[in-house]
């Protein structure tokens, strides 16, 4: 199984995978989302570490459990032959209806299959009032024309 596009990343092919895992994401299903990573991937995702399908497939259903109507959008920082390093901003709302934006910076390493292997990301979230959002596309993939994080300049 493979998962284009593989590297060696050019800027177009190192974008494209960053708007498919922004596209995998926003589905928010840790099943479809863990196939994109090796067996044995590695995440550092905050201040947890976890190691393989399991531990992140059980990571994404609890963090889309709690963080509710999430939306993301994703955008190339810098590439290599088999990394990418990415900038990113959420919206997401809790139980109680408290309103966050996360932002956050990732770093990727991947299988010569397309597969992500390592995967370390560092995120602050940032309370904010629902008159504050910015991301109102229906709750899935983001729509082509909806601005990205340098046009709403985040």
């Amino acid at each position: 199984m493979t998962r284009p596009p593989l590297p060696p990343f050019s800027k177009t092919t190192a974008a494209q995978k960053v708007r498919a895992a922004e596209d995998g994401w926003n589905s928010r299903d840790p099943q479809l989302v863990t196939q994109a990573y090796t067996d044995d991937s590695q995440w550092r995702n905050r201040s947890e570490f976890l190691s393989g399908h399991a531990e992140i497939e059980a990571f994404l259903t609890r963090k889309w459990q709690r963080e509710q109507e999430y939306r993301l959008i994703k955008e190339l920082w810098a590439w290599t032959e088999n990394r990418i390093a990415v900038r990113f901003t959420y919206e997401w709302r809790d139980e109680a209806d408290h309103w966050f934006r996360a932002y956050g910076n990732e770093n990727w390493e991947f299988a010569a299959d397309g597969r992500m292997r390592r995967r370390v990301a560092s995120i602050n979230d940032m309370p904010i009032n629902a008159s504050s959002r910015l991301f109102y596309w229906p709750l899935g993939r983001r729509p082509d024309d909806h601005p990205g994080l340098t046009e709403l300049n985040l």
